[in-house]
């Protein structure tokens, strides 16, 4: 059993010595009253599983007795079930006036929500799932719904929200894939960091996710050791929470479930305490995952008991047992008393949960004003936002010219997605972790589905319509009303793919891992089916992973990717077929071509992809950055500085023009290449983009300027370092297009990388006259 006292923990203790009320309330706490500080309360009803094990924890005590002492967080107020906001606005603000009334100190609890998609509420506003955020590659637009976000939630008196989540994609089997962003940390970290500004610029704090690794997991499993090496860590995982916490200020970070290496994240003092406080000097506050803390003693094993768990995430810096006080309670009450944990790591972890409340305005909070008595979680602007994201987010994959649609004519619209609301949304969305567990419950929010979007898309068409099986079962009793329907019409838009939920109750999310990359049940089938009739078809993929469908991309009409786009994504994929929307999506993550190759990433070294060494191709079916329009653009006369030393700005230029007879919008992409390097570098690394729009004909010139700490590395002894030497640039459709490229020469000497160097590429845009 390991006793957290003494010289152990002598470093770790070092708080920033700032006077204020948060200390001043800190030296009146008797031990209870500290403890409640940093836990959290959450009022549960039986059958309700929305967080992993939840089933396995012994039910709470009613909130009168868990307020007693005051309380640190109430969790998920409005997001555990479907309740009238107003009339929850109301019985919250009760129990903050209680919680400042009628305890001794006074302080009103901090409350969470989680808002990865939108607001977890019933009737908000529900977004495109992150992996269509990457899409997208819009930061601008990423940091307008954070914002529109906040501040329905600041509204509703929520202060933290459980968002972004930073994990860069590794395996495209793992299922919470389409809670991430993008398989490129620059993408993740820019998005990520944009979500975080506008998210706090309503005076809601972001909490990053999941720190840090998760996503790494053994054959794509969830929680499954991770095993990456310290340069991947680095160089791979760590870059988006860095730029998070360094540029967009970030007042919370979520340890991660997953252990690196044999050592659980959540008891790392070397990841939550030397890297994020003393190297980064991040002063918020480190929450724990869900029973994370638990975990360590009922999954990992590293602790004997529930007191020992707490010493080692209280050591390691995790400050808020989330989402209730499992271990933080009682077990860490006896374990301080026994001697086996010092109660300075308790102090250290109440003095940051009370900063962090007194950041928020919590600390002189009364709550005498009224909640508020109408509110629109839904609002016209929510909707522009977040149909303008779905728009960006759709990835037209291939086409043979039957897209867009013609207007007219039959039109067989067929498959599972095509008419079912659920299909537009991820695992966080309030639709499908919430609402799912209360049969008969209203949507709560207006949802057109491809089908009933594509039919007042199409006004002078016949739409005919047939589901031919469900998403991931094998009854193919339906598949002859499929063909049927299809073998009539001129045209049949395919709609397949997932159903996100937790646990294995989907196909994709949270607990729902796969072991192959088909298209669930029997999907794959269903098309076969459908082709053999000799109808054009327009394959449409409502997924929340990428699929292994190389196969459509040869046979289909137009394979058309989107990832879980929303509440305006039927609309948005509509519009996409009929063409009023010019599809302008990018890959923001390699299309597979086999389960086989994984895990793939498109920053591999040279060995990293195909060649004479091995009979298997690794490469994927499209590359990562793919995305076709109905118009076409031109990437020209790429020009850069011929000579920049190795802590300077890489200057280039690359004229771009639309070439077709439509507006549209271009994702210009630059991608460098370090040809020699001390330890193996990638192939290709996206060092800067920028969406553009153009009208026909329209040329303008985009310029970047790269800094060199965009090709840093991890040198053999593990210090971030840029070398000198020959950088190839190129400016393409994708990741492997090389449309127009130069060579820029790094001079002067090894140039070590602080935390201090600038990490965003400066993209401007001019006419070109």
């Amino acid at each position: 059993m390991t006793t957290f006292e003494g010289a152990h923990v002598t470093e770790l203790l070092t708080v920033p010595a700032r006077a204020g009320r948060a200390q001043d309330l800190l030296s009146q706490m008797t031990l209870e009253e500290k403890l409640a500080q940093i836990v959290g309360f959450w009022e549960k009803e039986d059958g309700e599983a929305v967080a992993p094990l939840q089933g396995e924890f012994t039910a709470e005590h009613g909130l009168a007795d868990a307020v007693r002492h005051g309380l640190g967080h109430l969790t998920r107020v409005y997001g555990t079930r479907p309740v009238d906001a107003v009339e929850r606005a109301q019985w919250l603000w009760a129990q903050q006036r209680s919680l400042v009334r009628d305890t001794r100190l006074g302080i009103p609890a901090l409350v969470h929500e989680e808002c990865l998609t939108g607001l977890s509420a019933w009737r908000a506003a529900t977004f495109p799932t992150p992996l269509a955020w990457g899409a997208s590659f819009d930061p601008d637009l990423v940091t307008r719904m954070g914002a529109s976000i906040g501040e329905s939630m600041r509204t509703l008196g929520i202060h933290q929200g459980l968002a972004p989540v930073l994990d860069v994609i590794r395996d495209p089997r793992w299922g919470r894939v389409d809670e991430c962003i993008s398989e490129d940390p620059y993408v993740v970290g820019t998005l990520g960091t944009c979500y975080v500004r506008g998210l706090q610029s309503a005076g809601v704090h972001a909490t990053l996710k999941h720190f840090v690794g998760y996503s790494g997991s053994q054959s794509g499993r969830n929680f499954a050791p991770v095993h990456a090496g310290p340069r991947e860590v680095a160089d791979v995982l760590l870059p988006p929470f860095e730029m998070a916490v360094l540029d967009g200020g970030a007042r919370s970070v979520m340890s991660s479930y997953i252990e690196i290496d044999g050592v659980p994240v959540a008891a790392d003092p070397t990841i939550l305490t030397d890297l994020l406080r003393d190297r980064w000097g991040f002063e918020g506050t480190v929450v724990a995952d869900y029973f994370g803390v638990a975990f360590l003693h009922l999954l990992h094993g590293t602790a004997a008991d529930a007191g020992d768990a707490a010493g080692q995430a209280l050591a390691a810096g995790v400050d808020i047992e989330l989402p209730t006080g499992d271990a933080y309670l009682e077990p860490l009450a006896a374990a301080v008393r026994s001697g086996r944990v010092d109660e300075a790591l308790v102090d250290r972890a109440v003095l940051r949960a009370l900063r962090q409340k007194e950041e928020l305005g919590l600390l002189d909070a009364t709550f005498d004003d009224a909640p508020p008595t109408a509110v629109d979680l839904d609002t016209p602007e929510h909707r522009r936002i977040a149909g303008r994201l779905a728009q960006e987010s759709v990835i037209l994959l291939s086409n043979d010219g039957t897209l867009p649609l013609r207007g007219g004519g039959q039109v067989a619209v067929i498959g599972p997605n095509a008419d079912r609301a659920e299909a537009l949304f991820g695992c966080y969305s309030f639709l499908n972790h919430v609402i799912a567990h209360h049969p008969g419950v209203e949507a709560g929010i207006k949802i057109l589905t491809v089908r009933e979007a594509l039919t007042a898309e199409l006004p002078a068409a016949s739409v005919q319509w047939a589901p031919g099986c469900a998403v991931d079962d094998d009854d193919r009793s339906g598949f002859d009303e499929a063909v049927r329907v299809a073998a009539a019409a001129d045209v049949a838009v395919l709609v397949v793919g997932d159903h996100a939920a937790l646990f294995g109750r989907g196909t994709v999310g949270e607990g729902c891992d796969r072991d192959d990359l088909e298209l669930p049940g029997v999907q794959r089938e269903l098309v076969e089916a459908v082709l053999a009739t000799g109808t054009p078809v327009v394959l449409v993929l409502l997924t929340g992973r990428p699929y292994a469908v190389d196969w459509a991309l040869e046979r289909c009409a137009a394979v058309v990717q989107t990832f879980f786009p929303g509440e305006e994504g039927g609309p948005a994929v509509a519009g996409v077929l009929s063409g009023r929307v010019n599809p302008s999506g990018h890959l923001p993550v390699s299309l597979p071509r086999s389960a086989g190759a994984q895990p793939f990433s498109y920053l591999h070294p040279a060995l990293g992809g195909d060649g004479d060494v091995t009979n298997l191709r690794s490469t994927p079916a499209l590359p990562f950055g793919h995305g076709l329009s109905y118009t076409t653009f031109a990437h020209e006369h790429l020009a850069a500085d011929e000579r920049v030393p190795t802590d300077g700005r890489i200057g280039a230029r690359v004229r771009v023009t639309n070439t077709g007879d439509l507006a549209g919008d271009d994702v210009v992409q630059l991608y460098a290449r370090d040809l020699v390097g001390s330890v193996t570098r990638p192939v290709a690394q996206l060092v800067g983009y920028r969406r553009v729009s153009l009208e026909p004909g329209e040329s303008v010139v985009v310029s970047f300027e790269v800094p060199t700490t965009r090709l840093a590395f991890s040198g053999r002894d593990m210090t971030r370092i840029v070398e000198p030497g020959e950088v190839d640039l190129w400016v393409g459709p994708s990741c492997d297009a090389y449309e127009t490229r130069t060579r820029v020469t790094l001079t002067g000497p090894v140039h070590p990388v602080g935390i201090d160097a600038d990490r965003w590429t400066t993209v401007t845009v001019e006419s070109a006259g």
